[in-house]
Formats: C-alpha cells, sequence, structure tokens
C-alpha cells in the first residue's frame, strides 16, 4: 500500500483516491476547452493526459489499489501474448495496449456511444478507468438522456458481476472497488449533464435575446410604418387634392391658383421633412437609438384643421379640454395622429362632404374624439386611394396607450368614437 500512497497520497489526505482521480479527470476535460478553436489538438491533449492518467491508474492497481472492478484481469495479454511476436511481447503488452485504447478518445466527439460502450467492455479486463470518465461525460454532454442513462447503466454492469465473481465479496477492499466505481461514474456523468444544462441555457438565452431583438425591430418598423402612414399620407393626401383642383379648374382666379401652389409647396416640403425624420430612424444604427418625436401642441392642433379647410372640407368642430399640457406626451402624440388619420380619410373616402369633429376631456374623464362625416354618393373627381390600413393603424395606436376605438357605418353617415386615458 506505501506505493499506493505514492500515487493518490492527494486524493488520501483530503478526501478519497476516487476524488484525487476525478480531479485529475477534470483537468482533462478542461483541456478541450481551453483549445475549443483546435479541435484536433484538444483531442490530442486529451488522449495524451488520459494515457498518463492510465499509467498512474495501473501502477496503483498493481499496488492492490483499485477504483474499478476488472472482471477479467490480464486476459488480453494472454489471450494475445501467444499470437504476437517475441519482441513485441517483451514491450510489456499490459502497459502498453491501455494506452493505445486511450487513443480512441479522438473520436469520442464524432461517435460517443460507441467508443464509450468499447471502452467500457475494455474496462473489464484493462486499467481505462479515465478513458472511461472521458467518454461517459461525452455522452452525457452530446447524447439524449435515455442514451445517457443507458451508457451509464453499462458502466454500472461490472460493479455487482465484481463483487458476485469476488472470492470475497464483504473485504474492504472489494467494497471500495465498487463504491469508487459508483461515485466515479456518477460524477461523470453528473458533471456531463450539468455543463449541458449550462450550455441549453445558453442557447435558449441567445435565443431569447434574438427573439427579443426581432420584436424589438419589429415594434419599430410597425411605429415607423404608423408614422409614414399617418404623416406622409396626411401630406400627400393635400398636395393631391390642390393639385387635382389646378388641374380640373385651369381657368381659376390667379389668386386661387397661388393659393393652390403655395399649399402644394408648404405640403410637399413638410412631407419631404417627414420622410427625412423617418430615414433618420432607419439609418440608426441600433433600434431606440432616435428620440421621442416632439409633443404636438395646441397650434398644431389648429394648423392640422385649418389645413384640411383650406383643402376644402367643411369642418365643424368642438374642443373643450380642461388643460392639453397635463396629458402625457405619448397621448398626446396619438391623439393628434388620430386626428390627422381622421381627416385625411375623410378626404380620401368623403371629400365634399361636411365632416363633424368633437374633442373633449380632462384628466378625470379622459380624452374623448368623435368624428362624423355623410357618406359620399360616389368618388369625388381627384380622389385620392386609400390603402386600408387606416383604421387598422388607428386601433394599434390606441391599444398601445390603453384606450378605445369604435366605428361603425350607418345608411346615411360613418362615425368614430375614440376614447384614451388622460395619463399626465
Amino acid at each position: 500500500m506505501d506505493r499506493a500512497h505514492l500515487y493518490f497520497g492527494i486524493g488520501n489526505r483530503r478526501g478519497s483516491p476516487c476524488a484525487g482521480i476525478a480531479g485529475y479527470g477534470s483537468s482533462v476535460i478542461d483541456v478541450r476547452q481551453a483549445w475549443r478553436g483546435h479541435p484536433v489538438l484538444a483531442d490530442l491533449a486529451v488522449a495524451a493526459a488520459a494515457a498518463a492518467l492510465t499509467v498512474l491508474v495501473a501502477r496503483a492497481q498493481q499496488s492492490g489499489l483499485s477504483v474499478y472492478p476488472q472482471v477479467g484481469e490480464g486476459a488480453p495479454e494472454s489471450v494475445l501474448g501467444g499470437v504476437l511476436p517475441l519482441s513485441w511481447r517483451l514491450l510489456g503488452l499490459g502497459s502498453v495496449l491501455p494506452l493505445l485504447v486511450c487513443a480512441a478518445l479522438c473520436l469520442r466527439r464524432r461517435h460517443p456511444v460507441g467508443v464509450a460502450v468499447a471502452l467500457i467492455v475494455l474496462s473489464v479486463c484493462l486499467p481505462l478507468v479515465v478513458p472511461v470518465l472521458i467518454a461517459l461525460f461525452t455522452v452525457a454532454t452530446t447524447c439524449p438522456i435515455r442514451t445517457t442513462w443507458a451508457v451509464t447503466a453499462a458502466a454500472l454492469v461490472p460493479v455487482p458481476a465484481y463483487v458476485l465473481l469476488s472470492a470475497y465479496p464483504s473485504e474492504p477492499l472489494t467494497l471500495a472497488t465498487a463504491v469508487s466505481a459508483v461515485t466515479l461514474v456518477a460524477g461523470a456523468v453528473g458533471w456531463g449533464l450539468v455543463v449541458a444544462g449550462l450550455r441549453d441555457r445558453a442557447v435558449r438565452a441567445e435565443t431569447e435575446a434574438a427573439l427579443r431583438a426581432q420584436q424589438a425591430r419589429q415594434h419599430a418598423r410597425e411605429e415607423i410604418a404608423r408614422e409614414m402612414h399617418d404623416g406622409l399620407a396626411h401630406r400627400l393626401s393635400l398636395l393631391s387634392i390642390h393639385a387635382g383642383a389646378l388641374e380640373y379648374h385651369p381657368g381659376a382666379p390667379t389668386e386661387q391658383l397661388a393659393e393652390a401652389v403655395g399649399v402644394i409647396r408648404v405640403s410637399a416640403t413638410r412631407a419631404l421633412e417627414d420622410l427625412q425624420d423617418v430615414l433618420k430612424v432607419l439609418r440608426a444604427p441600433v433600434v431606440g437609438d432616435h428620440t421621442e418625436p416632439p409633443r404636438p401642441t395646441h397650434t398644431d392642433v389648429t394648423q392640422l384643421i385649418e389645413e384640411s379647410r383650406a383643402a376644402g372640407a367643411e369642418l365643424h368642430l368642438v374642443r373643450r379640454l380642461d388643460d392639453p399640457a397635463t396629458m402625457a406626451p405619448a397621448v398626446a402624440r396619438t391623439a393628434y395622429r388620430l386626428l390627422q388619420e381622421a381627416l385625411t380619410n375623410h378626404r380620401k373616402h368623403a371629400r365634399g362632404t361636411p365632416v363633424s369633429l368633437t374633442i373633449t376631456g380632462g384628466p378625470g374623464s379622459g380624452l374623448t374624439i368623435q368624428v362624423t362625416n355623410p357618406l359620399a354618393p360616389a368618388p369625388a373627381q381627384g380622389s385620392v386611394p386609400g390603402s386600408g390600413q387606416g383604421l387598422i393603424g388607428m386601433k394599434e395606436r390606441v391599444d398601445l396607450v390603453g384606450g378605445r376605438l369604435h366605428h361603425h357605418t350607418t345608411p346615411t353617415g360613418f362615425h368614430l368614437d375614440v376614447w384614451l386615458p388622460w395619463t399626465v
């Protein structure tokens, strides 16, 4: 036992021989992690380290210390010794063969189950506990859980066979060998399952992060699409109406022509500004880098209504608001875009008919917007075609701020009712 203490002194002082070999095994597996970018070199390093540890295990067994059961110890040497030449037999087959078997670890990633089963079978006759543990670790990290349990059960089969075939089953050394074998197998497989679980968690976290980033990009695209639809559609519809007026009334007075051309110029300029704002957001390297659009003011709402009236709309406005400045910026922007889209839809689908617009509310009751207009008997000349996304975009905006939107069409008119929370 003195030589056994020489090889496993650290394990015997701090715990057990099993702990010493398990510590060596962890160092072997860590080599692959350090050389992840060089798999061939990592495999060779693992095989070389396993061979070195196998020499220690073999010498310990010669001293009488065994950590894994060997039912047919010496069988390969006795069988092959009579077949190989004398020069090969002089090399000591029992010492060389385990080292050669360690080279099979280079194939463990391609054929984890096959390598593990082959090493388990050979370990019954050869001191291959270290390669077996490495192969079991690889199976646990790469194979399904059912396969892992099946290979683990195969690795534990020699334990009861060793105890039953032993001449002294109750001898402390026999029981220690069985306990150490079960401990080493359980440690290797358990460690492999932990590594596999951590790797799966890392993959899931990466997938979830990619999904969140994709959802953020999709949300930004939808926001940009709504801004383009509401803002540009409003400007371009005004431009189209005034351009159509010039087309269908070429003999209009000079003052009216100049006014129409001025409106066209202003609408085109503002449409270009809106488009440039959207392009700045699209060019941003990271979603969310752009700043929030400015908060609409009372002047902006008044200008929006006057633009519609200048385009020929007969607009009846009722506005009773407590203090618009106390409204949250997000709600104010939503309300402004809803008004803009409602007036744009009126120009597209019911131009020439009067429209009634009611804006009421306060911090306690919320903001209510009601739009009513008669149905147009037929599409007006020069009417702007619709995209079919106006009401859908309005509903999305209202939902984002926690409001409600209802619309319905009667035989005589169209009604839109919106309620938004007056948050501060």
